[in-house]
Parts: C-alpha cells; structure tokens; sequence
C-alpha cells in the first residue's frame, strides 16, 4: 500500500434538530382553548479524532475523504423532544498534526495513544417556545427556533511518525540493512542507492521487557533541502525522536570521503531549520567490515577529531552484526534514562 504521509480531509458536522410545538384541544368543556406542548430538537452529531497506534500511515483516506455526523431529529407532538444526532469518529494515525486550511491554525497533534480531539461541533438544537400554555384559537403568541447549522472545515492531516530512534544518513549507507538485522521490519535492502523510498518503522526488542521503536528515513544527498533526490520531506519523521543516529558508510562504493559526507549531511539537517541538530545524535559508521581493523579506527579517530565530535559514536557491520546489540544495548539504557 501506498506511504501517505500528507492529506486533506472535509468534516461536516450535523444541524441541530428544529423545536416543534404540538396542539392539543382541551375538551368540551373550554372548545375555545387549545393545549399547547413544545419539544426541543435534538443536538447534531460531533466530528472526532481518534489516535489509533495500529495505524501507521494515512492512505486509508484516498479512499474517503469527506465524513459527516448525523443531524439532530426534530421534536415531536406530545412534547416528545427529537434524538441527539450520532457522532462520527475518524480514527488517525498516532502522531498526526491537524490543521484547519481556512485559518491555517494548529487544531491539535494526536501524541498519544487514543487521544481524542474535536474538530467539528454539531450545530445547537431549536426549541418550542410558549408564552402562554393555554391560549385561544386565535393567538399566534408561539414561536419555532430552528435547529443551528453543524461546523464544518477543511483540514489537513500531516503525520509525524512515532519514535523512539530516527536513523538517517546518505544513501546506501546501510540503515535498512541494520532495521533489517535488529528487528522484525523487511525493508528493501540492495546494494544500489534509494532502496528506502518512504520511512519503515521497526520494533527492538532487547530483552523481555524492554524495546524501542526505530523509524528508518529515506537516504538524504547533497541539495536535498533544494529538492534533490527526496528532499528533506522524510525529516519531520525525526522530530519525536528521543535520539538520532546518522549511519555513515565508512568504506563508500564511490570513494567520496565520509568526513565530506558527514558534513553535507549536517549542512541539510541545518537547513531544515525544525530544531534537529539539537537533539542528541551519534554517528554510526557501519560497513566495518570491509577494511582492516587498524584502518577503520584510523578514519574514524580522524573524523571524530576534525569534526570535534562531543556526542557518542560507534562502529558496527549490519551484516556480521559486529557491535550491533551493544550499541542496541546502549541506545535502550540513554531511552530509559531520558523518560
């Protein structure tokens, strides 16, 4: 199925239930007079959201796009007041951002499991109005208020994936292969660049009782904040996450030099200007594998003092799973500390 990340939805709320006033004659006894009885309608149905976290994109809503809730039943003789219209729940990924395209306001973000949230009120009920309960044949002194109209507004839905850890980095720098190796997620893996063509999420379980969520993003080139490649539209994924870690292929097919890609990487991650480069980041340099020990601890010492590199950084083979459950390990014990 189709990754869908963005789209616009129309929510209709009901009318409310118009008010109706009933006549009953009262008898013989008075013809003249007539008994009155007024009913109020019944309120219209509310347009809801619901957080569901078995939801993980928003394709379900190229199939349906427009929701309305039931109108208010009118009132009815005898006094008998109309039903309340049935509200309409639309269940939403978790992490979903809801914003109103007329005003271009936030209406509220879906961050937590089974969260709630209103965005289309249902319109008020109408009443009969009396001013006198008996009244002759004649008196026209009653009133009928109709129900109000139900809300009604376009709304963009725009999903933030739900993440413990973001993993990011160059093409075919070997993040869905690591996804791959330390959880149960199948995202393509191939030894060419753009195999990862929309985030993948997977879940690591380090022992019985604890696990975290990683998100695995689309690979980030050099000009991806001007449109190349994916573009940095993949990046708002990041922006729950705990930690980040930006795998570096640290053996590149082409010959290109880590440090040079190391650094276009971060000059992207700083044009996206959403406050990533202030969360805690390690650099993963994987494909360890493919060089000599002695060399790999070379590059990596020369890169981490060019750079000046202060947070943590690890060295691993997805393949051989060299270093993997110790950096898992590691990652568990900073999510813990953190929450």
């Amino acid at each position: 199925m189709k990754f869908i990340d963005m789209t616009d939805i129309t929510v209709i709320a009901g009318d409310g239930g118009n008010g109706y006033i009933s006549v009953k004659k009262t008898g013989k006894k008075f013809p003249f007079l007539k008994k009155l009885y007024s009913s109020n309608g019944g309120d219209g149905g509310n347009v809801w959201l619901l957080a569901d976290s078995n939801m993980n994109n928003l394709s379900y809503f190229c199939f349906k796009n427009v929701f309305k809730a039931g109108n208010g039943h009118g009132g009815s003789k005898n006094g008998c007041s109309g039903s309340r219209g049935k509200d309409i729940i639309i269940k939403v990924p978790w992490g979903t951002k809801v914003i109103c395209r007329q005003t271009n306001k936030l209406l509220g973000e879906m961050g937590q499991h089974q969260q709630r949230l209103m965005v289309a009120k249902g319109g008020m009920h109408g009443s009969g109005h009396i001013k006198r309960r008996h009244i002759s044949y004649h008196t026209t002194s009653n009133s009928i208020m109709d129900g109000e109209k139900g809300e009604s507004h376009n709304l963009l839905l725009e999903l933030r994936l739900i993440a413990d850890v973001g993993v990011f980095g160059l093409p075919n720098s070997g993040k869905s292969s690591f996804l791959h190796v330390v959880s149960s997620a199948k995202p393509k893996v191939a030894n060419y660049p753009f195999t990862t063509l929309v985030p993948n999420l997977g879940v690591v379980k380090v022992n019985d009782y604890n696990r975290f969520v990683v998100a695995d993003i689309p690979g980030i080139i050099k000009g991806a904040s001007d449109g190349s490649g994916l573009g940095i539209r993949f990046l708002k994924h990041l922006e729950h996450c705990h930690i980040l870690l930006h795998f570096v292929d640290i053996a590149p097919s082409d010959n290109s030099n880590p440090l040079d890609n190391i650094i276009t990487i971060q000059n992207e991650l700083n044009n996206y200007k959403n406050g990533l480069l202030y969360k805690p980041c390690w650099l993963i340099f994987n494909k360890i594998d493919l060089l000599a020990s002695y060399l790999v601890k070379k590059k990596i010492t020369y890169i981490i003092n060019t750079l000046k590199w202060k947070e943590r950084y690890y060295y691993i083979s997805s393949v051989y799973k060299t270093n993997v459950s110790e950096l898992c390990n590691a990652i568990m014990k900073f999510i813990m500390y953190r929450s």
